[in-house]
């Protein structure tokens, strides 16, 4: 009996313990020593031997698919702002986001037109001047210094 009343005291904090673990990070993405990703539709960078994570955006809306350009420079994402999915870059430093694609909605998004949004960043060219999209692999140019 003693074994159980302790268990169930123990019951409530480990519930407690649990609840603060961070089991939402996703679509990581690493680039030598820098780890990004979302969580709570916000990015997030954080080196990859560890310490304090650093939130990149705050923004109302959703972020998603980052990736970290080869050089190291910048991060591209998809972001959901006014109601579009659209393509974002900023510097992996942090700062405001620059919007690289102005799509018209036209119920393009929705989830029985390709189950799935449209404009996701899927990476980089290796010189670091294009963004590759889905769909169709669209190449988006970086104007470097802009």
């Amino acid at each position: 009996m003693k074994n159980f009343l302790f268990l169930l005291l123990l019951l409530p904090l480990t519930f407690q313990l649990r609840a603060t673990e961070a089991r939402l990070l996703r679509f990581p993405h690493i680039n030598g020593n820098q780890i990004v990703f979302s969580y709570a539709g916000d990015l997030y960078t954080v080196q990859t031997d560890g310490g304090t994570a650093r939130k990149l955006t705050s923004h109302i809306g959703y972020e998603m698919f980052p990736r970290i350009s080869p050089d190291g420079k910048y991060i591209a994402f998809t972001g959901q702002y006014d109601g579009n999915t659209e393509v974002f870059v900023m510097p992996s430093t942090g700062g405001e986001p620059k919007r690289l694609t102005f799509s018209a909605t036209l119920n393009r998004d929705d989830l029985g037109d390709r189950m799935g949004p449209n404009n996701i960043v899927i990476g980089w060219t290796p010189d670091s001047k294009n963004i590759c999209t889905e769909p169709a692999n669209t190449r988006l140019t970086i104007l470097q210094g802009n």
